[in-house]
């Protein structure tokens, strides 16, 4: 990646310590160094072996999460001195101070049956006090989720940030020589866990959206070869019942559907009639209103996080660019004026960027953000092929697809890769085979 013109911009961690006890409150992950803070995570401890084993892999997914966020390095369990029970009232602080952990985390376990009682403490070894702390009472099963949200009160305590870890990834699998490619519409944990596909792959499945409260996912279907239809849109219940049905049937080929911020309505583009305009459809009355009536092709719509704006993608100027307008489709005005191809505007959940697939012809395609007005264009990724760009739900990391070439009936690899919004730690997030159009889900909840 070329970011090292953007060094003066780039956001990192600083360790805030108190005067007088040097205690870390938190950490600004907005300026300071990119040096990443050493914090313990102590197997959580309980009083048989199953709940020792189970305090290993809870402590271990704990560890995976801090640690995949570029902002924490879980320190070696080799380093540790002292060893917690299940009797241990408080640590020894002096001896974590003496491994240099500005933070530690120690659990307890208690089962009963199917049922598991899980109970952390965030400890800071400065102050020596506990900073943070909660009970979950779940099924076993659940274990996984009550690890990640422990991890999303960590991240939250010493960031001061909400956390992104107990959410699931919705994406396209991608299988098979590159004119027979399969594509199948997949979930999993935001670790790559827990992975489950939800279509056969009989028709390729491309671009899901998640439901404002991660509950459904809106994709596209387009149909098998042969077959003579346009693409069709559906809507699919991912947390209870597992069923879908049809949006409603188009003339014309149907691209890129979203929610809105409220869940009741999607914003997608219709071709009809050699043009490709934006419409709006209500999911309770099936109503549809169009948004645009250019004679250009409008794109790729997102909502801005309050539902008062739409950023997306048209042609209309001469060139594919991003333009932003209000909710009714009034008051039209472009945002992008670089050089290039831009496409693809996901707006972010905290409202201050859009990012964006940039294409720039001998060069190459971009990950890049911009204010919502167009002003502080930076570049986070670039490849051969990346694109499609989806945000976490705290607007601190970018998840999308690096692609290679295709040679022949060899298709390119695929993968999943996420980056901090400051162009840092990017990193792939594993699947099992090729993958591609993510999204990321709000967070659970309870």
């Amino acid at each position: 990646m070329k970011i090292g013109f953007f060094n003066n911009i780039i956001m990192g961690l600083v360790i805030l310590f108190s005067q007088q006890s040097f205690a870390i409150t938190t950490i600004d992950i907005n300026k300071g160094s990119r040096e990443a803070l050493p914090i313990a995570v102590v197997s959580f401890v309980g009083e048989d072996e199953d709940s020792q084993e189970l305090g290993q892999e809870i402590a271990r997914v704990i560890e995976s999460d801090l640690s995949s966020s570029g902002l924490f390095r879980p320190i070696d369990k080799a380093a540790f001195i002292e060893q917690i029970t299940p009797h241990t009232l408080a640590p020894n602080f002096i001896v974590w101070r003496q491994i240099n952990a500005t933070s530690l985390v120690t659990g307890k376990i208690k089962s009963s049956g199917d049922n598991v009682e899980i109970i952390f403490q965030l400890w800071d070894p400065y102050s020596e006090k506990s900073i943070a702390g909660k009970g979950y009472e779940l099924n076993k099963k659940s274990w996984r989720r009550a690890a990640h949200k422990i991890s999303d009160q960590i991240y939250h305590r010493l960031t001061g940030d909400t956390g992104y870890f107990d959410t699931r990834i919705a994406y396209i699998s991608e299988s098979g020589p590159s004119l027979k490619r399969i594509k199948k519409l997949a979930i999993m944990d935001h670790d790559g866990e827990n992975h489950k596909f939800l279509t056969d792959g009989q028709n390729r499945a491309l671009t899901p959206r998640f439901s404002p409260d991660g509950q459904k996912i809106l994709y596209l279907s387009f149909p098998r070869k042969g077959e003579k239809r346009p693409a069709r849109v559906f809507i699919r219940d991912v947390h209870g019942t597992g069923k879908e049905k049809e949006l409603g049937s188009f003339s014309g080929m149907s691209f890129a559907p979203r929610f809105n911020p409220a869940g009741d309505k999607v914003v997608m583009s219709v071709a009809e009639k050699g043009n490709t305009d934006i419409i709006l459809m209500d999911l309770a009355t099936g109503v549809r209103k169009k948004l645009t009536r250019d004679s250009g092709l409008d794109v790729s719509p997102c909502y801005s996080p309050d539902g008062s704006k739409i950023a997306f993608t048209s042609d209309r100027g001469g060139s594919p660019q991003l333009y932003v307008m209000d909710a009714d489709g009034s008051n039209v005005n472009r945002i992008s004026f670089g050089s290039g191809i831009y496409s693809t505007p996901v707006w972010s959940p905290r409202n201050d960027y859009i990012a964006f697939t940039k294409q720039v012809r001998g060069a190459g395609f971009y990950i890049g953000v911009m204010r919502p007005d167009g002003k502080g264009e930076r570049i986070l990724a670039q490849g051969f092929l990346v694109e499609g760009p989806a945000w976490s739900p705290n607007g601190r990391v970018i998840i999308f697809t690096r692609g290679e070439r295709t040679y022949g009936e060899f298709s390119g690899m695929s993968k999943l890769y996420s980056i901090d919004v400051t162009g840092f730690n990017e990193r792939e997030i594993v699947t099992p085979v090729d993958a591609s159009y993510a999204d990321w889900s709000p967070l659970l909840g309870d």
